[in-house]
C-alpha cells in the first residue's frame, strides 16, 4: 500500500474517475459532471482564493488506484469560526480498513504539519458544498447535490479514529395541496401584519444586483449556524452564474420588507433524475439528453431557505413556503427533499414535519 500526493495531470484525472470504479453497478449512484468536479477541484473555482489542499492517491501493491482523499484548510472558516479545524474530503476507497487508515493519517499529519489542531468532515470542499458519509437512506439515489456514498464508510471513517461531529438530515415530501390552506391563512395574516413585505422571484434583468441582494440575506440567516462559513461575493457570484439557466424562477424567491431583502428560498429542479444518464460528460448525446428530459422531472430539492434573524418568526417562512408549494404544484412538480437540515435545528427540523416531510436520509460528519 502506497499513499501519493497528486501532482500530474495524469493523477488528478485518476483522482476524478475513481468513483466509477468503486460504485460500478449500484444502481443508486448518480455519476457527476466530470466537468463540474474539475471546476471544484480546480484554481479557477474562488474557494481556493482563501483555502489551501493536498490531494491523496492509495495504490495498492500492483500499482493499481484504490482510494483517494483530499485535505483542505478554509482559512475563511478559521477566521469566522474561531476554531483551528482542517477538513477532509472526496473521499473515496474500496472496501479496506488498511487503505482507509492510511488515507485518513494522511490529512491528519499533513493538517497537523500545518499546525492544525482538528480534521473534520466530509467537506467536498465546504458546508457550502456536498458534505457527510450517507448513514441512513441507501435505498434510493440523492438529489442534486446531495452526496452518496456505501455503507461501509462509516466503518472506515470509526475504524480510523474518527467520532461522530454532527448529523444532516433530509426530508421527503409530496407537492400536494394538503397544507395549501393553511398556509394561505398564515400568508395572509402575515401580509397584513407586515405592510411592506413583498415576495418575488429574483429577477434576471437586474442580476448582479439581485444576487448581491441573495448573499446579503444567506450569509446573515445562517451566520450563527454550526460549520457555516460564509461566502466570499466572487464565490456566490460563480455560483450564481453556473446555477442561472438551471434555475426556475418560481422557485427562486426572495422576500423583502419596503425593499430591504430580509429572506429567500431557493428550490432547484433535481438534474440527477438527468445525470444518471448521461455518465458524467456533457458532450452532443449529454446535452440532447439534458433537453429531452428537462421536462420530465418531477421532484425538487428544497436546498436553501431562510430568514435574518430580526425578522423571523414572524410568518415570513411561512409565506416563502406557501408561494413556492403553490408555484411547485402549477409546475407539475410531485415530490421535494428539504435538505440539509442540522439534526440540532430544532426549529426547522419542525417546520419540515409540519410540511409533511418524512425523515427519509442522515448524512454524518466526522472529526478527529
Amino acid at each position: 500500500m502506497e499513499i501519493r500526493a497528486v501532482k500530474t495531470k495524469q493523477q488528478l484525472k485518476e483522482f476524478i474517475k475513481i468513483p466509477w470504479q468503486i460504485y460500478k453497478g449500484d444502481v443508486n449512484w448518480v455519476p457527476p459532471l466530470i466537468s463540474d468536479v474539475e471546476f471544484i477541484l480546480g484554481e479557477n473555482n474562488p474557494f481556493w482564493e482563501h483555502a489551501d489542499k493536498e490531494l491523496y492517491l492509495a495504490y495498492n501493491e500492483q500499482g493499481k488506484v484504490v482510494g483517494r482523499i483530499a485535505a483542505v484548510i478554509d482559512h475563511n472558516y478559521i477566521k469566522f469560526q474561531g476554531e483551528n479545524a482542517g477538513f477532509f474530503g472526496f473521499y473515496e476507497s474500496e472496501n479496506d480498513t488498511r487503505t482507509a487508515k492510511a488515507l485518513f493519517d494522511s490529512v491528519f499529519d499533513w493538517l497537523k504539519s500545518k499546525g492544525i489542531e482538528k480534521m473534520r468532515g466530509p467537506m467536498n470542499p465546504s458546508t457550502n458544498d456536498e458534505c457527510g458519509f450517507l448513514c441512513e437512506g441507501f435505498d434510493s439515489p440523492p438529489r442534486i447535490m446531495m452526496p452518496y456514498t456505501p455503507p461501509y464508510y462509516l466503518k472506515h471513517a470509526e475504524g480510523s479514529g474518527l467520532k461522530k461531529a454532527r448529523e444532516l438530515y433530509a426530508y421527503d415530501m409530496d407537492v400536494s395541496d394538503k397544507l395549501l390552506g393553511r398556509l394561505s391563512r398564515i400568508a395572509e395574516i402575515t401580509y397584513k401584519k407586515n405592510r411592506g413585505l413583498q415576495v418575488r422571484k429574483l429577477s434576471l434583468k437586474n442580476f448582479e444586483e439581485e444576487i448581491r441582494k441573495a448573499l446579503e440575506v444567506y450569509n446573515q440567516a445562517w451566520e450563527k449556524n454550526w460549520g457555516f462559513v460564509p461566502w466570499t461575493q466572487k464565490e456566490f457570484y460563480t455560483m450564481a452564474v453556473k446555477l442561472k439557466d438551471l434555475l426556475l424562477l418560481d422557485v427562486t424567491l426572495l422576500a423583502e420588507i419596503d425593499g430591504v431583502p430580509v429572506g429567500m428560498l431557493i428550490a432547484v429542479p433535481d438534474y440527477n433524475f438527468i445525470l444518471k444518464k448521461i455518465n458524467g460528460k456533457m458532450n452532443l448525446a449529454g446535452i440532447l439528453k439534458f433537453l429531452f428530459y428537462r421536462g420530465k422531472i418531477k421532484a425538487l430539492r428544497l436546498m436553501i431557505m431562510g430568514v435574518i434573524k430580526k425578522y423571523r418568526q414572524k410568518g415570513i417562512e411561512g409565506v416563502l413556503y406557501y408561494e413556492a408549494l403553490k408555484n411547485s404544484m402549477k409546475l407539475g412538480f410531485k415530490k421535494c427533499e428539504f435538505s440539509w437540515v442540522l439534526e440540532d435545528n430544532t426549529m426547522t427540523n419542525r417546520a419540515a414535519e409540519m410540511m409533511g416531510g418524512k425523515l427519509y436520509k442522515k448524512y454524518r460528519l466526522y472529526e478527529k
